[in-house]
């Protein structure tokens, strides 16, 4: 076993599960070099241990008409604890806010926020953004276009 707990086999396993997670066992089991219990057993390990969190469906957004991607950066104007409980509590509950994350530097949050257009931006910005608890700044970058879009992860050798 490596020292992060994974050998080769199961990088190999996690590589191939992010780019097709509805590969069947048999294909699985022998892209990596298994029979297919020992690799079910290894994927099941994987699963239960909290390394693979779930499986999805990676939606096209030009399908569902979403084609802006802002990028916002967000100052609060207290940082105790309880503020940020409570802005982090109320960005949970907007599907259009896709990522957040808690920022060191000038920001205290970047997030990505995808909508149908640059109105719908706008109403979002003025209906939501603002009134979330505790904003004191808000910066808005729009993309001009999507250079890389990727939910796979590195899996590093040993």
């Amino acid at each position: 076993m490596a020292r992060n707990g994974f050998d080769a086999i199961d990088r190999k396993i996690l590589r191939e599960i992010q780019e097709d997670g509805r590969i069947s066992m048999v294909e699985l089991a022998d892209r990596v070099g298994l029979s297919v219990s020992p690799c079910l057993r290894r994927l099941r390990k994987l699963e239960e241990s909290g390394v693979i969190r779930k499986y999805v469906a990676l939606l096209a957004p030009s399908h569902l008409n979403l084609g802006v991607n802002v990028f916002v950066t967000v100052s609060l104007t207290q940082h105790d604890e309880p503020s940020l409980r409570r802005f982090e509590t109320a960005v949970q509950s907007h599907p259009e806010i896709v990522d957040c994350y808690a920022m060191v530097g000038n920001q205290d949050y970047m997030m990505r926020i995808v909508v149908q257009d640059p109105s719908a931006y706008q109403r979002f910005l003025s209906e939501v953004m603002m009134k979330l608890p505790g904003v004191a700044n808000i910066k808005s970058s729009f993309t001009l276009h999507e250079v890389k879009n990727s939910t796979t992860l590195p899996v590093p050798d040993a």
